[in-house]
């Protein structure tokens, strides 16, 4: 009876009881909808991941044929919604940060068009952001005939945008595996620079050291591997655009869509993480003879960031989620490859529970990722 009493028993014994509670709920649930199925003779299972799935995708990120099976297709979709996921974070917090400095501008002119800029895109709906731009491309560029060059080689019309490509090979992925070793060793070699600096007072900062250890390893995989660099060129043929890589509009929609939202946010969180560092800390800097450029990315926004990650971390949370509008505008992303097999295949529950699993294994990589990185910029107290 003393347990009872305990707290720390009480705690214990509370979460058993709960997760006990769902496992049991969700068997209960899962019996019963397997009961109702099989009495209906609705087949049941995941057995239909291994057939051919007779789909054919716009585009993917790897090789995909309608010969191919459905968890080959589901695969190629959770690829093309990473890919635009990355490619919106990318850009929407380059072009949230640039716009939420310019929101502390001391130009009333910037300082306006940039609030304009925030409020017209933080209060229309994504969805119709990107029926617009849809709209746009298909009935205002022209098409593949009369495309628009806008660089040598980089044309572009209702088709999409088309650039010069790389033909890959093995050997420049094992480039591209050795620059990210060579950013990993120089930033490593940078942090105890830094901190060797700040102990003996020494100001010197050897820049040549840290870009031979990040591109020593890429000479070495090049060295090694010998790749041949061969551009496929974009020429402009009689009726269509041959060669190079194109961009298909529904892609470059969508990532435009999301990352133009996601910067609107991005920035309003970048301009509440600025005005949170004291005026003495621009006080200082001036003081010791920083510009103003220099003042704000070496002393200001270092210290933002630890007040400007943990709501930029919800931000990238809702743009992933939010790349699920791909369907409207035809974009082969794990909702519409999800969609058209449940159609085609009539097992719904499977594919339904697919999906939020996909989401929710997304959802907690970002997090871990932006919580691990977090804790890594947080303030240590001695």
């Amino acid at each position: 009876m003393r347990l009872i009493f305990d707290i720390r028993f009480r705690a214990w014994l509370y979460q058993v009881v709960a997760v006990l509670g769902v496992i049991l709920t969700g068997w209960y649930l899962y019996s019963n909808v397997r009961a109702n199925l099989q009495a209906h003779n609705i087949a049941t299972g995941f057995d239909y991941l291994n057939r051919e799935s007779g789909l054919l995708l716009s585009e993917s990120v790897i090789d995909f044929q309608p010969s191919d099976t459905y968890a080959r297709a589901l695969v190629a979709g959770i690829l093309n919604t990473i890919h635009v996921s990355i490619v919106s974070v990318i850009f929407a917090t380059l072009i949230g940060t640039v716009v939420g400095v310019a929101r502390l501008s001391k130009n009333p002119l910037l300082a306006r068009l940039t609030m304009l800029y925030v409020e017209a895109l933080r209060n229309a709906p994504l969805l119709l952001q990107l029926f617009l731009w849809h709209a746009v491309i298909i009935s205002v560029l022209p098409g593949p005939r009369d495309a628009v060059e806008l660089l040598p080689s980089v044309f572009i019309s209702n088709s999409g945008l088309v650039i010069p490509s790389l033909q890959w090979e093995a050997g420049h992925r094992w480039m591209l595996f050795a620059l990210a070793v060579g950013l990993i060793l120089a930033w490593q070699v940078r942090k105890r620079l830094l901190a060797a600096r700040v102990e003996s007072g020494n100001q010197r900062l050897i820049w040549p050291h840290l870009l031979l250890l990040t591109f020593a390893p890429v000479l070495i995989a090049y060295l090694f591997f010998h790749p041949d660099f061969v551009f496929d060129i974009a020429e402009k043929g009689r009726f269509r655009i041959t060669g190079g890589m194109q961009l298909k509009p529904e892609f470059t929609v969508l990532a435009f869509g999301l990352s133009t939202t996601a910067s609107a946010f991005i920035a309003e969180i970048v301009r509440a993480g600025i005005m949170t560092i004291r005026k003495g800390q621009s006080e200082a800097a001036f003081a010791l003879g920083l510009t103003r450029g220099q003042t704000m990315r070496l002393v200001i926004l270092p210290q933002a960031v630890r007040v400007i990650i943990p709501p930029l971390t919800n931000t990238y949370l809702s743009l992933v989620k939010n790349s699920s509008l791909a369907i409207a505008i035809g974009f082969p992303d794990v909702v519409m490859v999800t969609n058209s097999t449940i159609n085609m295949t009539g097992q719904g529950i499977e594919g339904i529970a697919l999906l939020m699993l996909i989401y929710l294994s997304l959802s907690i990589t970002i997090s871990l990722f932006m919580n691990w990185y977090n804790a890594h910029v947080a303030l240590k107290e001695r």
